[in-house]
């Protein structure tokens, strides 16, 4: 017995001596009970497949980069420097845990941690470097002068210039770098010129703040572009002589837009009518000539992408050019075997695709496609490979570090969306592809191409539909129902008609020779045009989609993310998030009252569940905001149907029984006040005890637009100066370097 004893402690001994030795597993001791198995097991799971799936660390470092930009855009305040210091100290004391850590799952979080502290000091050092002078309140008539940056023609008699001042008014500091002018008028179009040096009488207000809370910021573009006011001139502007000659820069900005002006003129004498306004937007981007009736059939479709310039648009062309030019050379035999003609097509193609990238005006979609394609064009150069997915991280993260507000763009979404599905199919069926075994035989070769080519079409554009929809759905409210048919039908014309045509005609420009090649493309274009109008005119084309909660949309992306990003079976753990999203869209509740932000109108859902628009004069784009924003296809004029208003106010039912009213003059307070539960006010109120809520003119003023939901027992208010916080673009912001009001 002791024998045995002690041959169990010798076997004991030498496996204590073997686990520490890295021989053998540890055995579970008291201190570590099997329950904690799983866990390890976990863990070492995790670590594994992480080790496998390096190389797709990168892209998810571009997320949290992107991720911590977001959270400086969330913010209800602006941080201070020093929070964006620290966050860049903590950025890289995480970076350099990443890089010496030997824990696997630790290098990876500590990763992700310094992409997001840098993506949030990268947004807040954007904010500090843009930021200048801004309007608080309307101003004018004054007389402004500065120099013409940008031209939008809207229309013979319409357009719209950015300018970059150099007068306002007797002010000499403080001044808005630039302002957005309407010209109305032929001769004001005129002196549209970009370039030019002119004067004018104008009135200048404020970049308007959203129309409701949550909805579309125009002020913190404008503010990100450097645009401090907004208005329109009195008369014709004045082109005057220059005090100076312009810098190098401003002359190669203004040549580029004369060039571009030039260029749309020329696309429109060739190919008249609506579809030489929609070659243009192609070409160039000039999409203000475009008609409503066009714009609404390509929205309905689900071709409104087609029409903006686009990562496509740059792709069919930059490569078009690099197959032609190799197709061309190789006719040559002996310049095909001695020279390296592939080489030259890739450089030819890189700088057409520069050309083109310089007239289209730089969007986030087309410098996204840029730089993938230039990583690719420039590795045929070097004869080295791109990596489809890691090309794509480089163009999110090149952009979103220069232009960090471009994160919240609908553009820079719905591309960088796209891409991504389209990349990760790419590679699914890369992973599942078996060779032929030959069923057909090699008469069945054209067959099989053929089916090849539709099987892929069809797929691509499902994807790109479902990668795109949910950001078209929370930006725009509306769903495209037959987009997949649209871009299945349309799509054969863009890429063999329309661009290759597009690109034949830009390179003919200096010789003259552009007319046949646009032509060629403006059939190209007609036929679109007759595909987007159709489908739009298909019963229940286009319908409209409540506005979704900004959580939904976030989860959403982060599950589609999870599915595309990696490659193991857990890519698949990414429905959950998607499902989640959907749960908080279906739990979401609408708001009952929406107020405008002079509050001169407002709209109460009564109850049918649909909202009413009271008031006499409603603006019409707050108006048409309220019914997109929840789902209502109504016109504003159909929306006003039923309301109880006379001279002095506006009276209606909300669909739990409330009474609410609208005063519009002071006769109307002391009668409503009786009555109401809830009293909105375009005038002051001095005293009003009956209602459970009173809002009065200057509450509006204060607190901009408002929108109420209405429970059993409370009223939930949110508020756009509440939503937007203290923030740099916000006009009742304060200064956030001196806690003090804005600048006047």
């Amino acid at each position: 017995m002791r024998i045995g004893l002690l041959s169990r402690l010798r076997g004991f001994g030498l496996k204590l001596e073997a686990v520490a030795a890295g021989e053998a597993p540890r055995p579970e001791t008291g201190d570590q009970p099997r329950l904690f198995t799983p866990a390890r097991s976990f863990r070492r799971y995790v670590a594994h497949e992480l080790t496998a799936e390096e190389d797709r660390w990168f892209p998810w470092c571009v997320v949290a980069f992107g991720a911590g930009i977001l959270l400086y855009f969330d913010m209800g305040w602006e941080p201070a420097r020093s929070l964006a210091l620290a966050a860049v100290v903590v950025g890289l004391i995480c970076g350099f845990g990443a890089t010496r850590s030997p824990d696997t799952v630790l290098r990876f979080v500590c990763a992700l941690m310094a992409a997001g502290t840098f993506g949030f000091a990268a947004a807040k050092l954007r904010t500090e470097r843009v930021d200048a002078p801004a309007v608080t309140k309307d101003i004018g008539p004054i007389s402004i002068a500065g120099r013409v940056e940008d031209v939008s023609i809207l229309a013979p008699t319409k357009a719209r210039l950015v300018l970059k001042l150099t007068r306002f008014g007797r002010e000499s500091a403080n001044i808005p770098d630039r302002v957005r002018l309407t010209l109305v008028g032929t001769k004001s179009v005129e002196t549209a010129v970009p370039g030019a040096l002119v004067s004018a009488y104008a009135v200048i207000r404020p970049p308007p703040e959203p129309a409701l809370p949550h909805g579309y910021d125009f002020a913190r573009w404008a503010y990100f572009q450097g645009i401090g006011g907004v208005g329109f001139t009195y008369g014709a502007p004045k082109i005057t002589e220059p005090p100076s000659p312009p810098s190098l820069i401003d002359r190669f900005n203004a040549s580029v837009e004369k060039l571009r002006l030039s260029m749309t003129a020329r696309i429109e004498r060739a190919i008249p009518g609506p579809d030489g306004e929609i070659a243009a937007a192609l070409i160039t981007g000039e999409r203000g000539g475009i008609t409503e009736n066009d714009n609404n059939a390509y929205r309905d479709s689900g071709l409104a992408h087609v029409l903006s310039i686009s990562g496509v648009h740059l792709a069919l062309a930059g490569l078009g050019i690099f197959w032609t030019l190799r197709a061309l050379l190789a006719l040559w035999p002996r310049l095909a075997l001695t020279q390296p003609i592939k080489k030259w097509a890739a450089i030819a193609a890189f700088l057409s695709s520069t050309f083109y990238l310089v007239i289209s005006g730089g969007g986030s979609p087309a410098v996204r496609s840029y730089i993938m394609l230039s990583a690719m064009l420039l590795g045929v150069v070097a004869d080295r490979p791109a990596l489809s997915m890691r090309a794509v991280a480089i163009a999110a993260l090149a952009i979103l570090a220069y232009e960090p507000e471009d994160i919240v763009n609908p553009s820079f979404q719905m591309s960088f969306a796209a891409v991504v599905g389209l990349i990760a199919l790419a590679e699914w069926i890369s992973s599942r592809r078996h060779k032929d075994a030959g069923a057909f035989g090699r008469g069945w070769r054209l067959f099989r191409h053929i089916r090849h080519y539709i099987l892929m079409m069809l797929a691509t554009s499902i994807v790109a539909t479902l990668a795109t929809a949910p950001f078209a759905i929370y930006h725009f409210d509306r769903a495209a129902l037959y987009s997949l048919l649209a871009n299945l039908l349309a799509e054969p014309v863009v890429a063999f008609v329309i661009m290759p045509a597009a690109a034949i005609a830009v390179v003919a420009m200096p010789l003259g020779l552009e007319a046949e090649p646009l032509k060629l493309m403006g059939w190209g274009v007609h036929m679109m045009t007759r595909i987007a109008h159709w489908v739009a005119s298909l019963p229940g084309a286009a319908d409209f989609a409540r506005a979704w909660p900004a959580s939904a949309l976030i989860v959403i992306v982060f599950g589609a993310l999870w599915i595309a990003l990696w490659r193991p079976r857990w890519r698949w753990l990414g429905l959950m998030p998607i499902a989640s999203g959907f749960v908080l869209i279906l739990a979401s509740v609408p708001a009952d009252v929406f107020i405008e932000r002079d509050a001169k109108a407002m709209a109460v859902r009564g109850g049918d569940g649909k909202l009413l628009i009271l008031g006499p004069h409603p603006d019409e784009y707050t108006a048409s905001q309220w019914l997109q924003r929840d789902g209502d296809k109504r016109k504003v004029a159909e929306a006003r149907l039923g309301a109880r208003c006379d001279a002095t106010g506006c009276v209606a039912t909300a669909k739990n029984g409330r009474v609410v009213a609208l005063s519009l003059k002071p006769e109307a307070v002391i009668e409503d006040c009786a009555k109401a539960n809830i009293l909105v006010a375009a005038v002051v109120v001095r005293r009003c005890d009956g209602p459970g809520l009173v809002l009065n003119r200057f509450d509006i003023l204060r607190i901009g637009a408002t929108a109420l939901t209405l429970d059993k027992d409370e009223i939930k208010i949110e508020t756009v100066t509440a939503e937007r916080g203290e923030r740099p673009w916000t006009k009742h912001g304060k200064d956030y370097r001196t806690g003090r009001g804005r600048r006047p």
